[in-house]
């Protein structure tokens, strides 16, 4: 059995990523951009693990984003404001950089550390389930997709089309998403991710990021943003004007990005995470996608509860807040939320 030895990455992004796409279960999220994105936007500390045989080549890899507040908390997680992260490479080297992580987090006092894999992990740490994602499984064509659309769905994305709703996809949607995004999320009692965080992420990852924005009078009423990797896409955020839900918009914002991706190459549409028997999960059932649980681990310091123990708007002080922000102007909200979303992972 080789040695295995942990160090903080301080390689070039190409020796990473090359490491990272050669990963079974490896994530758009995996990717170094990711680190430039939020050390940018966010300044948030990125430790980034890489195991290395006695030869010097990279036989596992971790990203790590430490946030830290004094009304939030301190975290550790893969990867915040993502769905995805956690170690990639051999059993071995999985286990030393979770070990690693764990030791981390103990000699800072972290209230949570949080390893958002995809998959089950041989490691010996609690594991949440509470969250989940839905594939649709897709063909070669868009054609085939819709014939093998149930006759329902078909008929709700055709009713946007009679309203003269139509879809626009690229970088120069931004503006349009975002501004859709932020209404959005307000009236969902959330804070807003901050639109240089979209900003950073179309050039960073130019080649990879998709938006779509439904207009109605050339009105933005509807939008996605997700990102495009091996032959899988994520539609990672999406929304919608409420004063605009009896067309449905955005069953047609779906259905372009699914024609889109396929055209580029895409085999399985990821609707990203959601609650079990929520509305968001029925919405995306509907579609004929399978479930895919996700395997949360997590590492709690003494007194803290494990499971959800990140902040959520779900539960406690931050359901009450949730309430008064719905009934902030969205102006307001765009422009404090992001110094608070910054610190919810």
């Amino acid at each position: 059995m080789s040695t295995i030895n942990l160090s903080r990455f301080d390689g070039s992004g190409d020796t990473w990523d090359a490491f990272v796409r050669s990963q079974p279960g490896w994530s758009h999220f995996h990717l170094y951009g990711w680190r430039t994105l939020i050390e940018r936007v966010f300044r948030h500390e990125c430790i980034y693990l890489v195991a290395r045989t006695d030869d010097g080549a990279i036989a596992g890899a971790l990203p790590l984003v430490r946030l830290r507040s004094l009304v939030f908390g301190h975290f550790l997680v893969s990867m915040p404001f993502l769905n995805y992260g956690g170690p990639l490479g051999t059993g071995e080297a999985v286990a030393a950089l979770v070990a690693e992580a764990r030791k981390i987090a103990t000699a800072s006092r972290t209230n949570m550390l949080e390893l958002r894999s995809r998959a089950a992990l041989a490691i010996d740490m609690p594991v949440s389930h509470r969250k989940l994602t839905v594939l649709l499984d897709m063909p070669d064509t868009s054609e085939a997709l819709w014939k093998a659309l149930p006759a329902k769905l078909r008929s709700q994305v055709r009713r946007p089309q009679k309203e003269n709703v139509t879809v626009r996809i690229g970088p120069q949607q931004l503006d349009a998403f975002y501004a859709v995004f932020a209404h959005h999320m307000r009236d969902l009692g959330t804070p807003v991710l901050p639109k240089r965080f979209f900003e950073a992420a179309r050039d960073i990852f130019a080649d990879d990021i998709i938006f779509a924005v439904a207009y109605h009078n050339e009105r933005p009423v509807a939008c996605g943003c997700g990102f495009l990797w091996g032959t899988e896409f994520e539609i990672s955020w999406a929304s919608a004007l409420r004063s605009h839900n009896a067309m449905s918009p955005n069953m047609l914002v779906y259905w372009e990005l699914m024609a889109h991706v396929i055209a580029r190459g895409a085999r399985i549409f990821n609707f990203g995470r959601c609650t079990r028997d929520s509305g968001t999960y029925k919405f995306k059932m509907q579609w004929g996608g399978r479930e895919e649980q996700l395997w949360w681990y997590q590492q709690s310091r003494a007194g803290v509860a494990a499971e959800g123990a990140t902040p959520s708007q779900e539960t406690g002080v931050f359901a009450l807040a949730s309430r008064a922000w719905k009934k902030l102007p969205v102006p307001v909200t765009t422009r404090l939320g992001p110094a608070i979303v910054r610190f919810i992972p």
